[in-house]
């Protein structure tokens, strides 16, 4: 089993399957409409290419929502930051454009679900950017790990460093002879990414799992596999 670097050919989701993912797996958002910007703290809920937003009854943006009949348009912007204190954290920036609308008032009776028909995407990261439309999005799932993976992989950075250590026997030698700090970047159902960081700059190497994941509890199975197969390799030299 070897290491991938992060942009060959690799078992790894689409970028649709990459929105779905951090939509599903954020927190807060900025919403521009009318020439402002209204950052909205709620969770999001993605059914293909339409969005659920929360916002308060009496905000701005659900006024001015409620004005337009045939939707507001609006760009929805998120910024994808690794949970794992890493240099350059930002690991992909998503642009939405569409239409919001009114769905229904929530159960608290103080604010309101709003609903995002997307019409195109933008997702943007150090390995390229990729430009979707909706129907592209409504193809697509979030990965199934994806409201786990900030925990999952804080827990890996901050009690399992020695198992860190041990996967770094999957990678090639020469991509640690610079003796890079190594911190858990990103995980999905494929495999679990690792950034190497050294004095010089970073590389990021994907780990593939030998069969997807299907849940968090898979995820913990398929590190299991990692490691077995780590403590079997040669230790890697680190000068």
């Amino acid at each position: 089993m070897s290491p991938t670097p992060i942009d060959a050919e690799v078992p790894e989701p689409t970028a649709a399957e990459r929105v779905g993912s951090l939509l599903c797996a954020a927190s807060s958002v900025v919403v521009r409409a009318c020439g402002e910007h209204h950052e909205l703290t709620t969770p999001v809920s993605v059914h293909g290419s339409r969005i659920r937003l929360r916002a308060p009854l009496d905000a701005p943006l659900t006024l001015a929502t409620a004005r337009e009949q045939d939707g507001l348009p609006v760009v929805l912007d998120l910024t994808d930051i690794a949970p794992v204190a890493v240099r350059d954290r930002v690991r992909g920036r998503l642009t939405l454009a569409g239409r919001l609308h009114l769905a229904h008032l929530a159960d608290d009776g103080l604010s309101v679900h709003l609903r995002l028909d997307v019409a195109h995407a933008v997702l943007s990261t150090p390995y390229g950017t990729s430009a979707l439309t909706g129907a592209d999005l409504a193809l697509a799932a979030p990965d199934p790990l994806a409201r786990y993976e900030a925990g999952m992989l804080t827990h890996l950075a901050d009690d399992h460093s020695d198992a860190l250590e041990v996967l770094t026997r999957l990678l090639d030698q020469e991509l640690l002879t610079e003796r890079p700090d190594v911190r858990p970047l990103a995980l999905d159902r494929y495999g679990l990414v690792l950034r190497l960081d050294h004095p010089h700059g970073h590389r990021d190497v994907r780990l593939v799992f030998p069969e997807p994941a299907h849940d968090a509890d898979d995820f913990g199975h398929r590190v299991h596999q990692l490691l077995t197969a780590a403590q079997h390799a040669e230790p890697a030299h680190r000068p």
